[in-house]
């Protein structure tokens, strides 16, 4: 009888390690196809080799760099994401706490309001939104890449979540000592958060470094464009070589993938956390 836990547990590792496999193939196959010659990435493409490379080479890293601005494009990303990341945070940790722990007239409908909005895409609103701001001759920035995804209601509501399920008694002992409610945010509310502070960025982070639909639709310099641009500009650029655009890839996701391995720890406990309370 004991032998059936062990024979589930067993089957369910190897459900998982098929599926990790799964989701792991096309980053290894990029990664692998980055380092071959490119008369090699696709016709090996359907066998073994395609992830088991010969020889190693950092030739078509240098072609990138050599074929493109890649380090204008790297900062274009790292400005506008990091004005995304950085005010979005501020922004989205203030409604979050407002909805969560102070009580106004309207705070109900306010709440329902970010709801709603969660389940509008973007796509929906962006050529309004680019008439609007083009009327107005706000174009070819990073700030105008940025500042209309300061305020995310994702973002809000995993804050909402969280202070919901912070103790009351802490703000109310800082109150005593006569802290106010911007003191009481900074000094008690947001060292308790870190863990929901850490989520949202990776969130926010994960949300808009791949963004191509605004950027396309708001730029034309080249100096102010990001990697998605970059990447799709660099695949229209003759001739057409495979193992350069895979070292491009490589590069875009390299980020991504650090941030995540940096502050997964933080990532999980934060969202472990955001369930609904109260």
């Amino acid at each position: 009888m004991n032998r059936w836990p062990r024979l589930r547990a067993a089957l369910a590792y190897m459900l998982l390690l098929a599926f990790t496999l799964l989701f792991l193939a096309p980053v290894l196959f990029m990664l692998v196809g980055s380092l071959k010659p490119d008369d090699l990435v696709l016709a090996e493409a359907g066998t073994l080799r395609a992830f088991f490379p010969d020889s190693i080479s950092l030739d078509n890293y240098r072609a990138v760099f050599e074929r493109v601005p890649f380090g204008l494009y790297l900062a274009s990303s790292l400005i506008i994401n990091g004005l995304i990341v950085g005010l979005g945070l501020l922004v989205n940790a203030f409604a979050g706490y407002a909805l969560a722990r102070l009580r106004w007239w309207g705070r109900e409908a306010m709440l329902a309001l970010v709801l709603a909005v969660l389940v509008i895409p973007f796509e929906a609103i962006a050529i309004p939104l680019f008439y609007q701001l083009s009327w107005v001759g706000w174009r070819d920035d990073w700030l105008v890449q940025a500042i209309p995804f300061v305020a995310n209601p994702l973002a809000i509501f995993l804050f909402y979540s969280f202070f919901l399920g912070l103790p009351r008694e802490l703000e109310e002992a800082a109150r005593v000592d006569g802290a106010g409610v911007l003191r009481t945010f900074f000094a008690i509310v947001v060292p308790n958060a870190k863990a929901a502070f850490a989520s949202v960025a990776i969130v926010l982070f994960l949300f808009h470094w791949g963004m191509y639909l605004w950027p396309l639709l708001m730029t034309t310099a080249e100096a102010v464009r990001p990697l998605p641009l970059g990447i799709a500009n660099f695949h229209t650029l003759p001739p057409l070589q495979w193992g350069d655009i895979m070292a491009f890839g490589v590069l875009m996701v390299l980020p991504v993938l650090i941030l995540f391995v940096l502050f997964q720890r933080w990532f999980v406990r934060g969202v472990a956390s955001t369930g609904v309370k109260g």
